[in-house]
């Protein structure tokens, strides 16, 4: 009965130390929280009934997403709600609008897909909709493929008509409505072809020049839009092109599908439109209805990362900054860099792809970043649709395509390339994942200057994930060795855990996380907590972050009460860090003017031979498996046989570099007044952070970027000036943006 009990015990423990809670976190990718999807389509409308505008987010992947307004009518703030449309297949709904179509005051839902038209009923509320499909609503329409709909009032009869727009020929019709508010009746009969604006017209009501007549809005699947304004009357609608009010405007994205409405409340229409590529597009009008002035605000749904489509990335410090970069495959087969501009615990992203620029090989790209040749530089390994590999080596100036470099390497259609040292030996192995859901292994058995793949068959054994294999690896069970997390074309992510040499799949640790077509995962740090969190590329174009709970770096705290003893030497002693730190301790690093002298898990440190009448900064750090927290600092001078005592003060600040805040410490030998202030690099006043008397002691402030009237400052060099009676410290630091 013991030993049961013990197993048990064992048993537990390591189910414990590898099982790793992951939440989604859209900020990390998107910090507007709209989602991008390929072929957007924003229709707004007050679908709540709270008195703001939400919207539909319509795309070619699935039905519409809600998207609601949680902020109000003059200042927005979107995030996805309820997914109240996830009854509705795709198939019928790439597009949406709300509208009462049977006069009973709850808003219904027209809608547009691969089925034509379709109505949608709703039996609930506006606030809690049960839609149900009114079949044949529109059976008297040739609308066929894909139409656009929107609906309006333009006859002034009180009923709703229609307007069309036809994805094959770019055609625009209006059907006016012959029945009633109640039972609405559309025929080919009765209808209006507006214009041809060539494929794919997405048209839509509105009455821009507010002049209470319904106009008529156009974006299509070239560049720019087209504009009909009404001139004729209120129940005799004649609309003309003009398109001066909106010109320049989309001429820069494609398949743009619009909507104009006044999401800041001062009386204009605002124009935000959907793309092919997915990020929505915001122009706000600060001018007037006949002399509109176009500004692009890109905060509200900006700051997505969105590759095009069919995202595939892979984390390395392509700069060498000491944090994480993203290089991913697109489906054009460009390779796109993202460049990581935050710290190694926040990041931030910047597209940067020059350097990748003269890859150029089929699409549905895939790479592999590695320095495989040992010379400081990142080569990449390219993989397309085609099924090829393509190594391109890193000069530093550029990358150059070259051959005869990589194995002959025959996987079949949808290579997906990852250098690892899956062999623990020093150099870069190769992986590839292919169409059929298989996933090759070739070991290097050169060096890690002189690389020389070979295929070791069997070893991923008879693992089959499906189609379009994606694989990624990491020690997620803290054994010493390397697992292995797929992505496949239905978006499923699986685990395979690798035990006494031997891949086990887990269905456990992933469990319920998933993405649209084609997962394509990558495991990274990327909160430099300690642990590898999950990110998901798919073939939307963007990323998913699923951050792991194992560990978190968000509580970090440092060691307390430096002291110094002498005898013959110096002992630096201090006391154990305040608990409550996020991340499991692993020892304490020491710091003799700003140089790494060791690490100890002891609470001191032994200096032997400094010299007499020279002042030393000593710094001790408490070291976590998430990264290391702020130094703790004091400045000793020995003054011959003396003891060693503490300067008049001490000046220090971390983290620096910082964004957007950091902590300001220093140290008093005696109680006196002092200053302590913040100055651009003009020398001009920033922020008083202190003034009066201190006590003796050590004093910790944090500044959070501001100035004095509370507006964030811009990033860039800053210098911090402590003040005594006598004395006068500046020390610079660096906010990063």
């Amino acid at each position: 009965m013991k030993r049961l009990y013990i197993i048990i015990v064992i048993l537990i423990i390591s189910i414990c130390l590898w099982a790793q809670p992951f939440e989604l976190d859209n900020n990390v990718f998107n910090p507007s929280g709209v989602p991008s999807f390929s072929f957007s389509q924003p229709r707004f409308m007050d679908i709540d009934s709270d008195g703001d505008y939400d919207f539909w987010l319509g795309n070619t992947n699935r039905a519409p997403l809600y998207i609601q307004n949680n902020g109000s009518a003059t200042n927005p703030a979107f995030s996805p709600g309820l997914d109240l449309l996830s009854s509705i297949s795709y198939l019928a709904a790439e597009v949406s609008v709300s509208a009462d179509m049977n006069g009973d005051g709850i808003l219904d839902l027209v809608t547009g897909g691969f089925t034509g038209l379709h109505l949608f009923l709703n039996s609930g509320t506006n606030a809690s909709p049960v839609f149900t499909e009114s079949g044949g609503y529109f059976s008297g329409l040739n609308t066929v493929m894909n139409p656009v709909p929107d609906v309006a009032d333009v006859d002034n009869d009180g009923d709703l008509d229609l307007v069309v727009g036809f994805s094959e020929d770019g055609r625009v019709n209006v059907y006016f409505n012959s029945g009633t508010a109640v039972s609405g009746q559309f025929s080919e009969d009765n209808c209006l072809l507006l214009a041809d604006i060539g494929l794919y017209a997405y048209p839509i009501f509105c009455d821009f020049d507010l002049d209470g007549k319904q106009d008529i809005f156009c974006g299509r699947d070239s560049y720019g839009f087209v504009y009909f304004q009404n001139t004729g009357t209120a129940t005799n609608p004649v609309w003309e092109e003009n398109n001066a009010l909106f010109a320049g405007l989309g001429m820069s994205t494609y398949w743009n599908s619009p909507d104009l409405v006044d999401l800041n409340g001062d009386g204009q229409l605002d124009l935000v439109y959907g793309t092919a590529s997915g990020p929505l597009q915001y122009y706000v009008n600060n001018g007037t209805a006949q002399n509109p002035a176009w500004q692009q605000n890109t905060t509200l749904f900006g700051g997505v990362l969105d590759v095009g489509g069919a995202s595939n990335p892979v984390f390395y410090d392509f700069d060498g900054d000491g944090d994480y970069d993203i290089i991913s495959g697109s489906q054009m087969g460009d390779i796109k860099f993202y460049r990581n501009t935050g710290t190694p615990y926040s990041p931030a992203w910047q597209a940067d792809n020059a350097f990748f620029a003269s890859i150029d090989h089929s699409i549905y790209s895939a790479v592999a970043v590695g320095d495989v040749d040992a010379d400081g530089f990142p080569d990449v390994i390219v993989g397309d649709l085609n099924g090829g590999l393509y190594f391109h080596h890193n000069t530093g100036t550029g990358l150059i395509e070259q051959t005869g470099v990589l194995p002959a390497v025959s996987v079949g259609g949808w290579s997906c390339p990852r250098l690892v040292d899956m062999d623990f030996d020093g150099d870069l192995d190769l992986v590839v994942g292919n169409e059929a859901g298989n996933i090759f292994y070739y070991q290097n058995n050169g060096t890690p200057v002189s690389p020389s793949w070979q295929v070791v068959n069997g070893f991923f054994g008879t693992i089959d994930v499906g189609s379009d294999c994606v694989p990624t690896f990491g020690d997620l069970d803290a054994d010493g060795d390397l697992d292995m997390v797929t992505g496949n074309l239905f978006g499923e992510v699986q685990c395979f855990l690798r035990q006494r040499q031997i891949w086990e799949e887990n269905n456990v640790l992933f469990n319920g996380i998933e993405t649209d077509q084609n997962a394509t995962p990558a495991l990274v740090d990327l909160d430099h907590d300690g642990d590898l969190d999950l990110v998901l590329g798919d073939y939307d174009g963007t990323f998913k972050f699923f951050r792991n709970l194992k560990y978190s770096g968000a509580v970090l705290n440092p060691p307390l009460n430096p002291s110094a003893e002498i005898n013959n030497e110096i002992m630096v002693l201090w006391d154990n860090p305040t608990t409550g730190s996020t991340s499991p301790f692993e020892h304490y690093n020491i710091y003799l003017d700003e140089v790494f002298c060791g690490s100890t898990n002891d609470n001191f440190w032994i200096f032997s031979g400094l010299e007499t009448n020279v002042t030393y900064l000593v710094s001790i750090t408490a070291q976590y498996i998430a990264g290391e927290s702020m130094p703790v600092t004091m400045e000793v001078i020995i003054l011959g046989n003396e003891d060693p005592v503490l300067k008049p003060y001490t000046l220090t600040n971390f983290p620096n570099p910082f964004n957007p805040s950091t902590q300001i410490q220093f140290s008093l030998s005696k109680a006196e007044d002092v200053s302590l202030t913040i100055h651009n690099i003009k020398g001009q006043l920033v922020k008083t952070m202190y003034l009066g008397k201190a006590e003796s002691g050590m004093h910790t402030l944090t500044w959070n970027g501001k100035d004095e009237s509370g507006n964030l400052c811009a990033g860039g060099v800053y210098f911090y000036k402590l003040q005594t009676k006598d004395s006068v410290l500046v020390k610079k630091m660096l906010m990063l943006k």
